[in-house]
């Protein structure tokens, strides 16, 4: 009869568990993260961006006011999200 020799780390994970884990979270990337970040960077999006953060720079330099960076914010996530969805079902499996 083999006895396998286990070692008791107290509940803790060994190390060839840990290296496991974090190898699966790397692979496991969300394709949607990934090209939320390629189309904001086109020069579109990097506009209403501007926009958006001249709106919160204003907006935040008032101590009093009534506006908001909605509008801004809705033009730059549908600018984004209009070049992801041309892109992202290509890289769909």
């Amino acid at each position: 009869m083999v006895l396998d020799e286990k070692v008791i780390t107290n509940g803790e994970p060994d190390n060839e568990e840990e290296e496991e884990e974090e190898e699966e979270e790397e692979e496991d990337l969300d394709p949607l993260e990934t090209m939320r970040e390629k189309c904001a960077e086109i020069e579109h999006c990097v506009h209403t961006q501007a926009r958006l953060e001249q709106c919160e720079t204003r907006v935040n330099a008032r101590s009093s006011t009534t506006e908001d960076c909605t509008e801004e914010l809705f033009d730059f996530l549908h600018a984004r999200d209009h070049c992801v969805a041309h892109k992202l079902f290509h890289s769909v499996k």
